[in-house]
């Protein structure tokens, strides 16, 4: 197997810089619209043969270091009580926001087998068909991000509603984190007993918050999850606070192996601040894919001397690949990454 991605995450000596790609397996690519045309996307997540299908796509035809499972950071949301819809051009919706603690009080814990069976076995699928090829990553959303997606009823520019319970019910907040964050953990174990070879937790929308809030609201959690792991397993955990420039020395406390980075910090920058105590991930603008090849060449080089230095680095994008991308140009991306490292490890 190749094993570049596990030894980037952990800092040990690399033949060339491993790369793979946030929605990765997604809709820039045809052969992921042949599958998705079979039911809804919820359907895709829950169908483990085809969610199965579709991670292996992008490995097949990219050529990347690592899949990672597809599913969505909402399906455990679901499952503990909070009716889930995605409708076009909303994105996911809850109908029903949890705002009061009698709405809390209703949120289950749900088990990973019993109620989240069809992702542990997409990954037990996954395992077999990865044999000889690349590890594969799980992943949760970050409790933060989980929440806000409660608390406003899907996607939102200010975060009205999340911010004025923190400020104004705080109580309230802690009690709904702390549900999220027992969900989390029992579904991230799942997750590693299933198969899974690292993790990552996407923090999506932490980026909205001060560091000052950010250190009370939203990373205990995430350190009281990346703890209950690392008491069962070794895996290297992964963690991406998007837009989180102003974060980085807090996030340096939240107990993970690698820091995931968006487009808007310079990596050379970061390497200083971290002083190699993680390894780092990211960062390329994701619509830097869309540049013609020369200047493509020379983005992904800029990124790879920026990382020089640190302790460990897994090429990424900054976020997630968008659906307009055209996949020759992911698939180039990936052949610069590994031929333009190879000449500098």
């Amino acid at each position: 197997m190749n094993t570049t991605f596990l030894k980037a995450c952990k800092g040990e000596a690399v033949d060339y810089t491993p790369v793979w790609i946030m929605r990765q397996a997604g809709r820039y690519l045809p052969q992921y619209h042949t599958v998705r045309s079979k039911g809804s996307f919820l359907d895709l997540c829950k169908n483990p043969e085809n969610a199965a299908e579709v991670t292996m796509q992008p490995v097949d035809f990219l050529g990347v270091d690592a899949a990672i499972l597809f599913s969505d950071i909402l399906v455990p949301l679901e499952k503990m009580g909070a009716p889930l819809e995605f409708r076009e051009k909303q994105g996911p919706v809850f109908p029903t926001p949890i705002r009061d603690q009698a709405a809390v009080d209703q949120l289950g814990i749900p088990d990973p087998e019993d109620d989240l069976g069809y992702v542990m076995d997409t990954i037990r699928i996954l395992r077999k068909e990865l044999v000889g090829k690349v590890p594969l990553i799980g992943f949760s959303g970050a409790p933060f991000t989980l929440a806000t997606y409660l608390i406003e009823g899907g996607s939102s520019k200010t975060f009205f509603h999340t911010k004025m319970m923190m400020y104004k019910n705080p109580a309230l907040y802690h009690n709904l984190l702390d549900k999220i964050t027992d969900c989390t953990i029992d579904y991230l174990k799942g997750q590693i007993v299933a198969g899974v070879q690292a993790l990552q937790i996407f923090d999506s929308w932490v980026g909205v918050l001060a560091p000052c809030d950010f250190a009370e609201f939203a990373l205990p959690y995430v350190q009281r999850i990346i703890k209950a792991l690392k008491e069962v397993s070794k895996l290297p955990v992964i963690y991406f606070a998007n837009n989180g420039g102003s974060l980085i020395d807090q996030s340096l406390t939240s107990g993970a192996d690698v820091l995931g980075f968006d487009w808007r910090v310079r990596l050379d920058n970061v390497v200083r601040m971290v002083q190699g105590k993680v390894a780092l991930q990211g960062n390329m603008e994701p619509l830097a894919l869309f540049l013609p090849p020369d200047k493509l060449e020379k983005r992904i080089q800029m990124v790879l001397d920026e990382a020089k230095g640190a302790r460990g680095h897994v090429f990424n994008l900054g976020h997630g690949i968008v659906p307009e991308t055209d996949p020759e140009q992911a698939k180039l991306a990936v052949h610069l990454v590994h031929t333009l490292s190879r000449k500098t490890q």
